[in-house]
């Protein structure tokens, strides 16, 4: 190699995925990583810890954190949620703000912008989702947010379909700065299995619960280890609040507890390479989402 040349320098950064609950910032990470690392419904507030996933271009680093959505807090779960989207925003080297296409702009995307405005980052906008709108609307969108806010770059696309995905990797390979490979190349998250775990069978409840459990809902894996058949045996308890929504979880016969735990053993038996033994139990601890000691076991941090 001739000494005057001079090796590519090597990009990496923080990325910040932040929006109202809902419009799509699970989808997207899981659609450029290419695997799915934060679970996605239909239900507001799927996502409730911070989720890092990895995504690595040429000579580029870009680790993801896929935020809770931002809502107004309506218990101590809710306030540490909420914290966690924001002190996001100053570990971050860019900043993208997820707007669902077919979603008016509200008080909650002004919330935000408020919360990002004055960070010495650059911002983007992602309009989501255009896959269920006209591109004359969609035209509109961009203008009537670009009034509101001077984004660095504007990106429409769909994590459902694909399009512009290339173009949004493209734009924040763009704008990473100069820095370190901070995971190897084979790691997708920085989560722990036990972790994964928990989320999985959390999403397979959402999936088949009306709108009154799905907030109510918390999984601990309190075991999560090896036995000797070569099988690996994990005991998860499901917290709710109420007798009615145990109720409505296991089902009737026990019926929609067995098809969610049978849907989270396959998807679980997938992520660790091994057959799974899962054991699932259901728990009422009232009003848990205020309870500090349960918010600790289940990982969620309170804020300070």
């Amino acid at each position: 190699m001739n000494p005057s040349e001079t090796k590519t320098p090597f990009h990496s950064g923080f990325v910040a995925l932040v929006g109202r609950p809902n419009v799509g910032k699970s989808t997207l990470m899981n659609a450029v990583l290419g695997e799915k690392i934060s679970i996605v419904s239909a239900h507001a507030q799927t996502t409730r810890t911070k989720i890092t996933g990895v995504w690595n271009g040429d000579r580029c680093q870009a680790v993801f954190l896929d935020t809770p959505g931002m809502h107004k807090p309506q218990s101590k779960l809710g306030e540490v949620i909420r914290q966690q989207a924001v002190d996001a925003l100053d570990e971050v080297d860019v900043i993208v703000f997820l707007c669902a296409c077919d979603d008016p702009l509200g008080a909650g995307d002004r919330y935000i912008l408020k919360l990002i405005e004055g960070k010495k980052v650059p911002v983007f906008l992602v309009l989501s989702k255009i896959d269920l709108i006209s591109k004359e609307k969609l035209m509109k969108k961009i203008i009537q947010y670009s009034q509101i806010y001077p984004f660095k770059e504007i990106i429409p696309l769909s994590a459902v379909t694909g399009d512009n995905l290339d173009e949004f990797t493209k734009m924040i390979a763009k704008y990473l700065p100069e820095g370190p490979k901070y995971f190897p190349d084979d790691m997708v998250t920085d989560q722990p299995e036990r972790n994964i775990v928990q989320e999985i069978v959390r999403e397979k409840l959402l999936l088949r619960t009306r709108d009154e459990v799905p907030h109510a809902i918390g999984v601990f894996a309190e075991e999560f280890k090896e036995r000797e058949n070569g099988k690996v045996y994990i005991r998860c308890t499901i917290l709710v609040e109420r007798d009615s929504q145990k109720r409505i979880i296991i089902g009737k016969n026990g019926s929609l507890l067995k098809e969610a735990g049978r849907d989270a053993r396959e998807e679980i038996q997938r992520l660790i390479g091994a057959p799974v033994y899962l054991d699932l139990w259901v728990k009422v601890t009232r009003d848990w989402k205020n309870k500090d000691y349960v918010l600790r076991e289940l990982g969620y941090k309170e804020h300070k």
